[in-house]
């Protein structure tokens, strides 16, 4: 949807500063330039007095350029003087302007000049003239300035489904003037709407009292049902549009982003070409992705003489929004969000193809409160032994049916390490440890690693590759365990090793497809990458393949052995942290059915209450249907 508006001059020019001042001369020099120089300076900083205090005629050059301050808009730029001339009795001083509008990348430029003759006492000043500011402009001319903005295009899935569509929206607002009492209305609005009062409170007293302050942006029938609650208190005010949205609230949030009105800092990032009145993306990837999305506006400087009618002065060319195609997968998507629908506790789900490393969903459950799934930063508990498993398949100290000890405790450097609920299954071979996460099996592995191979395989599995996305994303981080603890807790994912959501489901994809493949969200802007993960050691992934299809059919997560859509193979994970008895722990389930890797986070899920497990097979159910 376009919109076209008139924008006044902001009258806060900035001073040019060419060669070490504002004015620089070409060619000629004395008292009619520096008359001329005091004028051009003046304007050009915006002290709009001083500059018709320099001119033979201030109380008519204040009005006209005061009148011009209001109707034009220029966000700084360069002047500079260039000769000295003489024509028609009068001495002139010509100046090139080269000014910066607000939201327009090109700058306008044009040729001036000024008449310049001595004053009674000798001084030579501006013989004022309206034209002294733009040659076209006459007694009782006007400017104005047009700016047209193209609709937003739209963010596709990877076969040019869009993903946010436009949906009509009512934002609800207060004018602080038209209320006796911003504080009650405000807590009225509050209660209905359920935001802070002290916010609303806040944006009104840094407002005008006519101005439109924004409350809440709502989908049309989400204000629908609370309108009549809220339509007729005094004060309120209601714009409506439409606006590029999901089809739910939580829909590819954060990731997708947010479109709206930018402050200071979501203006500065999205660069030249855009305004504080223009819409843009101010968050995920439509701020990432904002340059092609939004297009470029349309400007126009037209000049109004009372004599001659309007004249176009000068015409910056708009073009349209340009749709963006990501990998993700509108039915992947939805699948990951009906999974998560209901979750109360901070959740995600991460799926990528294995195969490309294209991003297929990112969902976070509504309690979020940033991007989760690609920048959360936690403990991977148990999921960590598909890494410690890779270690020791490569290095030879253990093959699938290597028998090994799982007692209910162990004692590793003076700290006990034992199983959930101090189960203990004696020896068993290595597969069956694995598919039943046996911590006290993979604490004593620890001290029989060669030195070096835990680190190695954490790299290879792509933890700390430096993924460089188009949004931020954390790749991981694994420290070295300095003694036989800390490399015994870093063994059964108890350590100091952080994952995200997005580097689990890369740990997947790299058992499907023997290397860890890179990321992609956005074909059109490969993903960097600072140090790109070696393939895993030959016979590895197939040798773990089956022992995390164990995991499924005879360990902890029996519960995915049923869904539809193909067998399922993966890992579970309980992350301990913080203090208790027993300590909150996080949830997982990583793993991969076909060409599908995917990881379910649920915080505290463990403790709570809403473990992952579920939550995985309610995501590959939808996936199948």
């Amino acid at each position: 949807m376009s919109r076209s508006r008139v924008v006044g001059w902001s009258g806060a020019l900035l001073v040019a500063t060419l060669l070490g001042g504002v004015l620089v001369g070409c060619g000629a020099s004395g008292a009619q330039q520096e008359a001329a120089r005091v004028f051009l300076d003046a304007w050009a900083r915006g002290d709009l007095r001083a500059a018709a205090a320099a001119t033979d005629a201030p109380g008519e050059a204040a009005m006209v350029l005061d009148r011009v301050d209001r109707s034009l808009g220029l966000a700084g730029g360069e002047l500079a003087t260039a000769d000295v001339r003489e024509e028609n009795g009068l001495t002139t001083v010509t100046y090139t302007a080269s000014w910066r509008l607000d939201g327009v990348v090109e700058p306008w430029r044009y040729d001036g000049r000024v008449a310049v003759a001595p004053s009674t006492n000798g001084d030579w000043r501006v013989r004022w003239q309206p034209q002294d500011v733009h040659p076209q402009l006459g007694p009782g001319g006007t400017f104005l300035r047009r700016r047209t903005l193209p609709p937003r295009a739209a963010i596709l899935d990877a076969s040019g489904q869009a993903l946010v569509a436009p949906t009509p929206v009512v934002t609800v607002g207060i004018v602080p003037g038209r209320t006796p009492d911003v504080a009650a209305l405000a807590g009225r609005l509050a209660a209905v709407l359920g935001i802070r009062a002290e916010d609303i409170v806040s944006d009104a007293r840094t407002s005008t009292p006519d101005a439109f302050v924004p409350v809440i942006t709502l989908r049309r029938p989400d204000y629908d049902a609370v309108a009549d609650r809220v339509r007729d208190l005094p004060g309120t005010a209601f714009r409506e549009r439409l606006q590029l949205l999901g089809p739910t609230s939580t829909f590819g949030q954060p990731l997708l982003g947010r479109v709206g009105t930018p402050d200071a800092e979501e203006l500065r990032d999205v660069g030249p070409g855009f305004t504080a009145d223009d819409e843009v993306g101010t968050s995920g990837l439509q701020a990432a992705l904002n340059e092609p999305l939004a297009g470029r506006a349309e400007t126009t400087i037209e000049l109004t003489d009372p004599g001659t009618g309007p004249t176009t002065l000068a015409r910056f060319p708009g073009g349209p929004g340009q749709p963006v195609t990501t990998t993700l997968d509108l039915r992947t998507q939805q699948a990951a969000e009906t999974a998560l629908a209901g979750v109360a506790p901070v959740a995600a789900i991460v799926a990528l193809r294995p195969s490309t490393g294209a991003v297929l969903a990112v969902a976070n459950s509504a309690a979020a409160p940033f991007d989760v799934a690609l920048g959360g930063r936690y403990s991977p508990g148990s999921t960590f032994k598909i890494v410690t498993a890779a270690a020791a398949l490569g290095a030879g100290t253990l093959r699938p049916d290597s028998p090994v000890g799982c007692p209910a405790t162990t004692a590793v450097g003076g700290r006990v390490i034992p199983n959930a609920d101090d189960f203990a299954l004696g020896t068993v071979p290595f597969t069956d440890a694995f598919a039943r996460s046996c911590n006290t099996t993979f604490a004593e592995l620890a001290g029989r690693l060669p030195d070096g191979a835990l680190d190695d395989a954490a790299v290879r599995f792509g933890i700390g590759a430096g993924w460089q996305l188009p949004v931020e994303a954390f790749d991981g981080s694994f420290t070295p365990g300095a003694d036989p603890t800390a490399r015994a807790a870093n063994a059964f994912g108890q350590g100091t090793t952080l994952v995200s959501p997005l580097s689990e489901a890369l740990m997947a994809a790299a058992v499907v497809r023997g290397t860890t493949p890179t990321p992609t969200l956005v074909p059109d802007r490969p993903t960097g990458v600072a140090r790109a993960p070696a393939p895993l050691p030959d016979g590895v992934a197939a040798a773990l393949a089956p022992m995390m299809r164990a995991v499924v059919t005879t360990g902890t997560a029996t519960e995915l052995a049923a869904v539809p859509g193909g067998p399922v193979a993966g890992k579970t994970g309980t992350a301990e942290h913080g203090q208790g008895d027993p300590p909150p722990a996080h949830s997982w389930f990583t793993g991969y059915q076909g060409d599908v890797a995917f990881t379910v986070f649920v915080t505290d899920g463990q403790t709570g209450g809403t473990p992952a497990d579920p939550i995985a097979a309610r995501f590959l159910t939808a996936l199948a249907g």
